[in-house]
């Protein structure tokens, strides 16, 4: 074998301009490549390749790492039984950086729950490069939240507390061929404590309905994350209900109230900070009219011309204030109110026209409602009877009218037949007692005579004037009778 020479017959080609993932060819090539027997490629003075007539090597993925001084060998036949070794000169071969590795910003850098994020993949290529497509990954502890992405920016909408953690991005280009990471940033998310807890009703200002339907609405001003909204009575601080939710409001339905929903009540919020309570809202629960009912100041339903009769329309339940209209025949008669509650009344001085169905209405704004028909009957001739100094008309010392003169009726033979015609003939229902007179002070007048000495009825007339009567002889009025009817 000759010794080694290095001249012009053997020369090596190395490109310029080579990046990262750039596919790079070394030639290397003689005067007469037909008499290169074996040709060998050197980098930093080491044989990388070996090949028998291979004009070229290649780095079919070129990286930094691939920069270094290049030559060739090649052994090659002088005469018929002489070899020889050329050498070409070294040549440089440098590989750029296509891009940096990539930078992961976050905008904002300490962002607030429930806010967005914009995370950017920061990098650049050369000017020679600017035409080479990268794709972008960002990953959150090793979870992939974007991959090939063309934007080197991506936005998480609204970020939770959960998602604090280490944040990095990749960049790479479309083929593959270069991939670079970013180092891992640490993205903690603040979550605001919740503030300015208030609560408010529907319907508005705490005015609840009987029967219908609350709702108790609790807001905050600030907070972000899960909140836990509870609902409590003041004076018991019992607990009515509790919502865990993402959000600023909750609600708490009742869906029937009661009476007893009556009260201060207040609500708490609370996302991990402890509780904060709202101000103490008062509920009052207003009672809808229901039945109102009607009646009469004569216990009885027989009245006559001339009689004041009071018509009484009263609802016990129902939230004051309360106003009544009074009904003949579906006429009104007239209306009252009862501003603090209760019933109300109207008097009604009677003439024949005032028989007939009589009803009330009662209304305090939270619908109207009618009572049942109550029948009055006027009678035009009064009775020729009276109960005299009694509680009420159907009770105390009897009293009969003949010829304009009022008088008493002594109790010689008075008994419970006597009592029942009394008491029919006053339309106060039946018979109960026969008193003494004397119980029903004071006494009548010695001017006022006694009328009847002993009265025969026997049960079934309809007036006390139909009985078999004894006028008066010697009773006085320390023997006048008495009656009890069970109208009273």
């Amino acid at each position: 074998m000759a010794p080694i020479g290095t001249c012009n017959w053997l020369s090596i080609s190395i490109p310029n301009d080579v990046y990262e993932g750039d596919q790079v060819v070394i030639r290397c090539s003689g005067e007469k490549n037909d008499k290169i027997k074996r040709l060998m490629y050197y980098k930093d003075g080491s044989q990388i390749s070996s090949h028998h007539n291979a004009p070229s090597y290649t780095i079919s993925n070129a990286r930094p790492s691939d920069s270094g001084s290049y030559f060739c060998k090649a052994d090659r036949k002088l005469f018929f039984i002489i070899d020889v070794t050329e050498k070409t000169r070294t040549s440089w071969l440098t590989v750029q950086e296509l891009f940096p590795a990539p930078g992961l910003t976050a905008t904002p850098t300490r962002p607030t729950e429930g806010s967005s994020v914009m995370l950017s993949c920061n990098t650049r290529l050369p000017a020679a490069r600017s035409s080479t497509q990268l794709r972008y990954f960002f990953i959150r502890d090793g979870h992939t939240l974007k991959s090939d992405w063309s934007s080197s920016k991506v936005e998480i909408s609204v970020i939770r507390k959960e998602d604090s953690g280490y944040y990095w991005c990749e960049a790479m280009t479309a083929s593959h061929s270069v991939s670079k990471q970013s180092r891992q940033t640490y993205i903690e998310v603040q979550r605001v404590p919740v503030s300015q807890v208030s609560m408010e009703t529907h319907p508005p200002g705490g005015q609840a309905v009987e029967g219908e339907m609350l709702v108790l609405v609790c807001f905050v001003a600030e907070g972000t994350g899960v909140t836990t909204f509870s609902w409590h009575r003041e004076d018991t601080k019992e607990s009515l209900g509790r919502k865990t939710q993402r959000s600023q409001r909750a609600e708490l339905e009742i869906p029937v109230v009661r009476g007893s929903h009556g009260g201060g009540f207040y609500c708490t919020a609370d996302n991990s900070y402890g509780p904060i309570q709202s101000q103490v809202v008062n509920i009052t629960v207003r009672v809808p009219v229901s039945h109102p009912i009607l009646t009469f100041s004569a216990p009885g339903t027989l009245t006559f011309i001339g009689d004041v009769v009071e018509l009484h329309c009263e609802d016990r339940r129902a939230s004051p204030p309360i106003l009544y209209w009074f009904y003949h025949e579906n006429v009104i008669l007239g209306n009252t109110s009862a501003p603090f509650g209760g019933g109300a009344s109207f008097n009604l001085s009677l003439t024949s026209k005032h028989s007939g169905n009589y009803s009330c209405k009662a209304d305090n704004g939270l619908g109207a409602q009618h009572s049942e028909l109550v029948i009055l009957s006027v009678t035009d001739t009064p009775p020729k009877v009276r109960l005299m100094n009694g509680p009420h008309r159907c009770e105390g010392r009897v009293e009969v009218e003949q010829e304009g003169r009022w008088g008493t009726v002594c109790d010689d033979g008075w008994d419970m037949k006597d009592v029942t015609v009394v008491c029919r003939e006053l339309g106060c229902g039946a018979g109960k007692h026969t008193p003494a007179g004397m119980l029903y002070p004071p006494v009548a007048e010695k001017a006022q005579p006694v009328l009847i000495q002993v009265a025969l009825c026997n049960g079934t007339e309809e007036a006390l004037a139909e009985c078999e009567q004894i006028e008066a002889s010697d009773c006085g009025h320390d023997e006048d009778a008495g009656a009890v009817c069970e109208g009273g």
